[in-house]
């Protein structure tokens, strides 16, 4: 299963998550990370553009998860992990129009399903790049 289809069965909603929370916990879920709950907590303060409508907090808890995936130990031991987060960028911005908080909100987010389409989309940008750096990694 990927991120994009479990916040497709209203997974985020369901356990009341913020934005961060749910590419985090996702992530979790579907890539059988074993992340404890505290680790898991970490992504909580992200949410809502880390509390001030600042970058997207889909986008930072997807960056969480490109560390934890691709970085071995520290970023200087993994210099790829620069090239993954401006990929990550780019693509979140092509496809979103941006990637802060406040005119992302104002163009996807509703009373009724809150950021539910930034998540998705967002899901589906990050399942992408995991394919893909998976991928590279298998044929070395």
């Amino acid at each position: 299963m990927k991120l994009k289809e479990l916040i497709e069965q209203d997974f985020y909603q369901k356990n009341d998550l913020n934005c961060a929370e749910a590419v985090l916990y996702g992530v979790n879920q579907v890539c059988h990370l074993g992340l404890s709950k505290d680790c898991l907590r970490l992504s909580a303060a992200f949410g809502g553009g880390m509390g001030m409508e600042s970058v997207c907090g889909v986008l930072t808890a997807s960056l969480m998860v490109l560390g934890y995936l691709f970085v071995k130990e520290h970023a200087h031991q993994s210099p790829e992990i620069k090239e993954i987060s401006k990929k990550l960028f780019q693509a979140y911005t092509e496809k979103m129009g941006s990637y802060i908080c406040t005119p992302l909100k104002e163009k996807y987010r509703t009373e009724e399903k809150k950021c539910y389409e930034v998540i998705l989309k967002g899901a589906e940008i990050l399942d992408e790049i995991i394919e893909e750096e998976m991928r590279k990694r298998e044929k070395q």
